[in-house]
């Protein structure tokens, strides 16, 4: 298994890697003089390379980029020009808002596509199979941001139960900061679950048809012991790839949504600097992401390896 596990560490190192080199070679051959897009075209030659030397972009491309990496290793991601304070407070203000909604998000999503999974693989070519495979079908083709206008309608603007949008900060209180993320995790866990529920049919009906299932049933077990203990474990793997990429993309997709319910996460951040061409930040922010997304990948690999003993074995 320490084989298995260094094996993927090292990938995700390499992967992190490419991804630095990409991210900023990218946004370093955008067309145009990020300093003089961050002023306006009216601002003066000296204020203009006053910011170039501020930002860097009088140096080589290998010295700022080296820099820049430098500085993500030690948490010292620059100074957002916008905002005029340090990226890692924006970024630590923001996550505060973002990493609970994704993790609402994901917790309703799992609760909700499970059981919807097994129970329609359990019926499977039935009408309950069919009705909820349709609501699945319905949920995946659903765009998000229509579920969460739903949602204000219903909760917020005709029942009054909970806020329209806004987030009041985790120092008024956890039940309203909570109260302001309900309709927006909802919004998000519905398509989620979704998919997550198609997934976990189809790995299920896989698993169904192998031996040890008939022989779990021939030994007399019951139905619900055979799907929850012996089926659902041996049909966990493509579970946890979809769960691994859902939190991923909850966590750093969620652009639409916070501007929906006007909530000041990350997505929103990386948003508003890319609309204020503030590079800083959405570099840092990016490679944030794309650090997070390879870690979650890490621990599914992990996961990977406590659902299948067969993978501890492998070198």
């Amino acid at each position: 298994m320490t084989a298995y596990l260094l094996k993927r560490a090292a990938a995700g190192l390499l992967t992190l890697v490419v991804a630095s080199a990409v991210v900023f070679s990218v946004l370093e051959i955008l067309p145009g003089d990020a300093a003089r897009l961050m002023l306006g075209f009216n601002a003066t030659e000296d204020a203009v390379q006053a910011l170039r030397v501020q930002m860097g972009l009088d140096q080589g491309f290998l010295v700022r980029y080296f820099h820049w990496t430098g500085g993500l290793l030690s948490l010292d991601f620059g100074r957002s020009y916008t905002y005029s304070v340090p990226v890692i407070d924006l970024v630590a203000e923001r996550a505060a808002v973002s990493l609970p909604l994704a993790l609402i998000s994901l917790a309703l999503s799992t609760a909700i596509a499970l059981p919807v999974g097994v129970f329609a693989a359990a019926r499977r070519g039935r009408p309950a199979d069919t009705l909820a495979m349709a609501a699945s079908q319905f949920g995946v083709a659903v765009p998000n941001f229509w579920f969460a206008l739903l949602l204000v309608y219903v909760f917020a603007v005709w029942l009054r139960l909970v806020p329209a949008g806004g987030f009041p900060g985790w120092s008024a209180g956890a039940w309203p900061a909570l109260k302001a993320l309900i309709l927006p995790a909802i919004a998000l866990a519905l398509p989620q679950a979704a998919i997550l529920a198609r997934v976990t049919r189809s790995a299920l009906l896989d698993v169904l048809g192998e031996d040890f299932i008939r022989t779990a049933r021939a030994k007399g077990l019951p139905q619900r012991a055979v799907l929850w203990r012996h089926a659902l474990r041996n049909a966990m793997l493509p579970v946890l790839t979809i769960l691994g990429l859902q939190f991923a993309f909850l966590l750093a997709g969620t652009v639409i949504i916070e501007n929906v319910f006007y909530l000041p996460g990350l997505g929103r951040l990386v948003f508003q600097a890319i609309n204020q061409r503030d590079l800083i930040v959405v570099e840092s922010v990016v490679m944030l992401l794309v650090a997070t997304v390879i870690v979650v990948n890490l621990l599914v690999d992990v996961s990977y390896a406590l659902v299948d003993p067969r993978l501890r074995t492998r070198t």
